[in-house]
This record gives structure tokens, sequence and C-alpha cells, in this order.
């Protein structure tokens, strides 16, 4: 098998100009009278804003540069009845000799740029607290990774990239970290692989509801347990999401092509199609996104191998995997651990995540929405580090990886 090779983000010149160039023969809609208030989407002026920053001020080879301050590669990876993917990826050891290895995936409108705030924290530690060794891919559909086109290619063969790809880069054990499609993709690989996946952490679990049926003694629990304050609050959330914040959903799940096409060809399609989402799945309280990351995370997106296109067929193979590990109930072998942020899509009492497996950490946090890894790095990090650091649920998973410099420094 071939080593991994270093790559660097170079997009071509001809791909910029041509972006100017669609953004400049935009058309724009005229709009209702209450456009303003969000209810029916992004406001026209907030795109235009956008439209026109990214046409002219926005320096695309400034985030160029920034993300290519980060140790990236690509490595061919093989999948069963798939063939072979080229798989890029981000990969920073820490100067702790015996870090503890962690995956981080990260989910949709996201990339491999969700990393980026948590790496240089991950990795130092030692003495007060865990080290990692970081591992961060661009899923196969998503940003300079592979396209895959033939249809089944599913959430399942996501976890067997990033099991591969650990395995390629000499961590047969390791830990996992993820939330939205890294979420699913890790739940996948606890299952899937629980001799190498030692524990996972997430920031969005979907656990199952308990019965007297399924689990009588956590039902039991349940339905002596009155719900705390956060709890009522997180699923009156869950329930606004559902009713008003899924449309995105049913679109990409059932006719992914209907946004395909147009958002492959006109960029204000798909910078309001992302807008919307980052707006409304943020914790606007504590975190404000600036007009140039917008730009980035969408300019990932049009300048990835496989566009919006590409990314968006996951929600529509999810609907065709019975039968397979991906639609398997009930518990996990691996231990796991959640942080819970206040305003995330879905969000349930606690005491359901039991019905996950063995729940070794959990805990809630005041600030912070669905992009945890990006709105509160700090916080996240500090989560994981207590959940694999000393007196933690998953201490020493990884064995020979204490993740302390006392038992070993590089």
């Amino acid at each position: 098998m071939d080593a991994p090779s270093p790559f660097k983000i170079s997009v071509p010149d001809a791909k910029i100009d041509r972006l100017k160039q669609k953004l400049a023969l935009t058309d724009y809609p005229t709009e209702a009278d209450d456009a303003d208030s969000w209810s029916r989407g992004p406001p026209l002026k907030d795109i235009k804003r956008l439209a026109a920053r990214w046409a002219d001020g926005y320096d695309w080879r400034e985030a160029e540069r920034h993300l290519n301050s980060f140790p990236q590669f690509t490595t061919k990876i093989p999948l069963d009845d798939f063939g072979t993917f080229n798989v890029h990826f981000i990969h920073q050891r820490s100067p702790v000799k015996n870090a503890i290895p962690l995956l981080f995936v990260h989910g949709w409108p996201g990339s491999f740029i969700e990393v980026t705030k948590i790496l240089p924290l991950l990795t130092q530690g030692g003495k007060d607290h865990p080290a990692f060794h970081v591992v961060a891919p661009s899923l196969i559909n998503f940003g300079f990774s592979d396209q895959c086109t033939k249809p089944g290619f599913n959430v399942n063969h996501h976890a067997e990239t990033c099991k591969k790809l650990m395995h390629q880069l000499g961590y047969p054990n390791f830990v996992t970290q993820g939330g939205d499609l890294g979420y699913f993709t890790t739940h996948v690989m606890a299952r899937a692989y629980p001799q190498h996946v030692k524990a996972w952490h997430v920031n969005l679990a979907i656990p199952e509801k308990p019965t007297a049926e399924s689990h009588p003694d956590l039902h039991a629990q349940v339905e002596a347990h009155t719900l705390t304050a956060r709890e009522k609050a997180d699923m009156a959330l869950t329930a606004h999401t559902g009713k008003n914040l899924m449309g995105y959903y049913r679109i990409q799940e059932s006719k992914p092509a209907l946004i395909s096409i147009s958002h492959t060809d006109s960029p204000v399609g798909l910078l309001s199609w992302i807008y919307d989402v980052l707006h409304c799945w943020s914790d606007h309280r504590t975190h404000a996104w600036s007009d140039d990351e917008i730009l980035t995370w969408v300019s990932i997106y049009a300048f990835s191998v496989g566009g919006i296109a590409a990314s968006v067929r996951i929600y529509y193979e999810a609907r065709y995997m019975e039968g397979t590990v991906a639609a398997q109930r009930g518990p996990v072998e691996p231990p796991f651990g959640i942080a819970h942020f206040p305003v995330e899509l879905s969000a349930f009492p606690r005491l359901w995540y039991n019905t996950m497996g063995k729940m070794v950490h959990q805990r809630e946090y005041d600030k912070g929405g669905h992009f945890a890894a990006w709105e509160q790095p700090e916080t996240l990090v500090d989560d994981i580090r207590i959940m694999f650091g000393k007196g933690g649920g998953a201490e020493g998973v990884v064995e020979g990886a204490t993740g302390y410099e006392d038992n070993g420094a590089a």
C-alpha cells in the first residue's frame, strides 16, 4: 500500500475567475414584506452582501494559505465493492509520545475545516491533561477527497474508510469524536469495529426512547424522573427543529438532484443554502459568523472535488440501509460520552442515552450550538480531555496511549 502523500490546496485561477463571473451574472428575486425575519429563509440583503464580498474583497488565497498551514495528506483507500478512493485528511501528531490517537469526523455542511480550531489544543498537553494525535479526513464526497457516484455508498462506507485510514496511519486502536454526520459515522464504527474503536465521544446523538418492553429497568427510571428545565428546553428545541428546520433534509433525502443541479450552477444558490443552515444551527448569543468565515465554508464546497451534489448523496442513501450495520439498533460495546450544547438540533432526556451502551461521560454546557468544534472549541476540547483524562470514564482505553508526557515524552 502506498504511503500518504503531502497535500496542499491549490484551486486553479480559472475556477476562481469562473466563480466570480457567475456571481456577477446573478439575478435576484423579489421578497415578501416580512423577509427580514428569517421566517422564510435567509434575508436577501444578507445574501447580496455576502455575494458582493465573495466577488470582490474576499480572498480565497488567504483562506487557502491558512488551511495549508495544517499538515494535509492524501492516500489511497480501497473499499469493499466500491473500488479505491483518494482520501484527503489532516494528520497532526502530538509532541507527546504517548498521545491518544483520535479520529475527528466532520458533518454537513461542514468539512475538515471544523477540526482546525481544536487541533492545536488537542495535540498539546502531557502533564495536566491528555494530548492526542489527531486525524481529520475529508469524508469521501466532501472537500478534497474523491467522490463516489455509484449508488449505495452510505455511512457504512464512511465508517470503513475511516477505520482503514487509521490503520494505514499506524493506529490499530483509537478513539473518535464527531457530531452530525460525524456522529453517525463514528456510531457505526463503534458497532462494526469495537476491537479498534476503544471509546467514542460525540456532541450529538439520537438514542432510543426506553419503553417497558425494550428497557424495562431504564423505563422505570425515566417514568420516575422529573424533567429538568434544560431537558424541557432541549425537547422543545428538538420539536421546533422537526417542524421548522428540516426542509433541507426532506429535499436532500428524497430529491437531491433538485438542489445538486441548481446549486452546482449557481454559487449564490449554494451560498444561500449553506448560510441558512449555519445561521439556524448556531448559538447567536455566543458566536457571530463573520462574512469571511461563511464564505470559506461555502468556498470549500464550491471548490471541492464533487461539489454540493456529492455531499448530499448521503441523505438519499440513508433511506436504503436496511440490513446494514448502520440500521442496527441496540447498545454498542465501546464506552461513549456526550457533551450537550444548548442550541443543538436534537437532544433528549439524559436517561435515554443509556440505551446506546456504556455511557461513561455526560455533561451539559450553557453556550454553543450544532457546530461545537467551531463555536466553542475550548469547551469541546475540555470535555474530551475530561472523558479521556485522569479519573475520566474512558481513561486508558487505548493501551500504551495515556496522553501524558510523564509516561514518556517524544
